[in-house]
Parts: structure tokens; C-alpha cells; sequence
């Protein structure tokens, strides 16, 4: 099922003025998150027109219904808001005509204003709407901000993840979601994690109840979107199972159809989380700028045995 953002939330995070009061905007639901500038479509040409995308007049707009007649100007308003668009959006301070919000409340078109550049609001508008329709689910487990890398932490109920997040803030790192961590794809390699409104800021420790994170360390230690850059997958130790040692392989955890790097880390008594996960999170940054320890020892191993064998 496709679901989309509702028009009154965007002009409330956009600023946006409503020309059509008739017009409920709780009842209309913006799909696509791009955008149209019907220029060609005011000079008569429907051909290929995304008339379900949301319409942007600007300056071009403007300034070419300002030259035609007036009765050329009402039979394009007329033939523009006779498809069905989300919503018309004027730039620049640019008002309606009479003629034009009549026919887009006969429609049910629902007719916005901003006093922005037409261009900064365009993209604006592309990032909001992306955001909004962006593919979202829900993970059980805590993010946090760790030396700028987004650190997931998975693992089964009461096995630690909140008491190894608790102490990652308390050496200084920030958490953003603990319990549940709403993710959204907001493009093809990128996930976002934020928490839900209703447990925001806040951590369960079992035996302790619920702590305020924000009151209790400060709003430093807070953080309210991060990217998902590293999944740390917490396990029970099993005595005989073969664990990963080298990471010469990169294991992955697919999430919304984006692929993230998940290490399992087994837990047993003695072992800090805190400073394993500080590590894991420095070791994925070092990656990132090209250099990887395991691919090193490697390289100085078969180095080692050419040496050898050459002797």
C-alpha cells in the first residue's frame, strides 16, 4: 500500500500560505516526491505533463501569464486545474488570481503560497517530500552516535543493548534511539534512524525503569536523526562456535533493501561493550578512508612467507 504525506503537515513544516481555506488539507495526499514547473502546460502543450506531481509557479510562470490576454490566461488556468493535481504552489510573494483559485476550489485543487525563491524552495520542497515518502520500518534495538558513525545495536531481548548504550553516553557519545529505532531509506544507499515520539530521549534499564537521557546528561548527548552506517549484532557466547577473528569478510545486514555492515559480537563476562563498539565504530570510519587492518596483517603475512620462501 502506498501511503503519502498529507499536504496540511508540509505547509506546516514549509511555511506555506493557503489560498483555498475551502479546501481541507488534511484530506489531501501528496505521492510523488518531485516536483513540476508547468510552463509548457500554461502555453497549451499536455504532452508527457506529471499532472500528479505538485505544480511550482515561479518567475518563468508568472511572467508568461502577465503577457497573454486575459481570456487565453482563464482557458489555461481552466484547462491546467482540470487534471488531477496534488496542489499548485506560487513563489516569490506571487498571489492568484480570482478567476484561477474559483476554478482550483471547483477542482479541488488546493492553491499554496511562499515568498521564497522559487529554486531554493524547489529543493526544499524535493528534500521534504523525500523524506516523507521515504520506504520506512521499524528494528527493535538502540542507535547511537558514535564518533559521527551511526552505531545500531541489535540483539535479544535483556542481553545488554541498553546498558552498553548508557555507557557509550557516558563516555561522551549521543544516543538517538533506544528500544525501537524507526528507520527511512531516503535514497538508494542511505538509511536514517530516529526514535519514536513516545520514547524519545529516553532508555529502559531493567531493574532501574526509565531514565531521561536529555535530564540526566544533557542535551549534548542527545540526538534526534542519524545515519545507520554499522550494525553490532549482540549474541549469547556459545562455547564451540567458529567467530570471526580476522575480518578479512565483511558480513551484511539487509535493511530496506540497503546492505549494512553487521558484526556479531558474542557476549560473556568481562568483556566492555562500550569500548568494543567505540572500536568497531573507529575501525568502520578507518575503512571508509581506505585502510583496513585485517587487509594489512594479510599483506604483511604473504610478504612474510615470499621472504621466506625466497631465502
Amino acid at each position: 500500500m502506498t501511503v503519502g504525506a498529507d499536504l496540511f503537515t508540509l505547509a506546516e513544516k514549509l511555511n506555506l500560505k493557503n489560498f483555498t481555506e475551502s479546501i481541507d488539507l488534511n484530506t489531501k495526499l501528496v505521492y510523488i516526491p518531485d516536483v513540476n514547473r508547468p510552463a509548457l502546460q500554461l502555453n497549451g502543450f499536455y504532452e508527457h505533463f506529471e499532472a500528479n506531481r505538485v505544480q511550482i509557479i515561479g518567475m518563468v510562470e508568472h511572467a508568461y501569464l502577465e503577457q497573454i490576454d486575459e481570456e487565453e490566461r482563464y482557458k489555461q488556468y481552466d484547462k491546467l486545474l482540470s487534471y488531477p493535481i496534488p496542489a499548485v504552489i506560487f513563489c516569490r510573494g506571487f498571489e492568484p488570481e480570482e478567476h484561477f483559485l474559483k476554478t482550483a476550489e471547483q477542482n479541488g485543487v488546493p492553491v499554496l503560497g511562499t515568498d521564497r525563491n522559487t529554486s531554493e524552495f524547489e529543493a526544499e520542497l524535493i528534500s521534504t517530500l523525500s523524506l516523507e515518502l521515504a520506504p520506512t520500518t521499524g528494528l527493535h534495538g538502540v542507535l547511537v552516535d558514535v564518533y559521527g558513525e551511526g552505531l545500531l545495536i541489535t540483539g535479544e531481548s535483556g542481553i545488554g543493548k541498553s546498558e552498553a548504550a548508557l555507557e557509550l553516553i557516558r563516555r561522551g557519545h549521543r544516543l538517538v534511539a533506544d528500544d525501537t529505532v524507526e528507520i527511512k531509506r531516503t535514497s538508494q544507499n542511505t538509511l536514517l534512524g530516529c526514535a519514536p515520539m513516545t520514547t524519545k530521549h529516553l532508555i529502559e534499564l531493567r531493574g532501574i525503569g526509565i531514565i531521561d537521557v536529555k535530564s540526566l546528561f544533557g542535551v549534548e548527548c542527545v540526538k534526534d536523526v542519524q545515519r545507520i552506517d554499522l550494525v553490532i549484532k549482540l549474541e549469547e557466547w556459545k562455547k564451540g562456535t567458529e567467530y570471526d577473528r580476522l575480518g578479512l569478510q565483511e558480513e551484511y545486514m539487509d535493511i530496506l533493501d540497503v546492505p549494512v555492515v553487521c558484526h556479531s559480537l558474542p557476549i560473556r563476562p568481562g568483556r566492555n561493550l562500550a569500548v568494543i563498539c567505540e572500536t568497531a565504530a573507529v575501525n568502520h570510519r578507518q575503512k571508509k578512508m581506505g585502510y583496513n587492518a585485517a587487509e594489512e596483517l594479510y599483506r604483511r603475512v604473504q610478504e612474510n612467507i615470499k621472504n621466506h620462501t625466497g631465502e
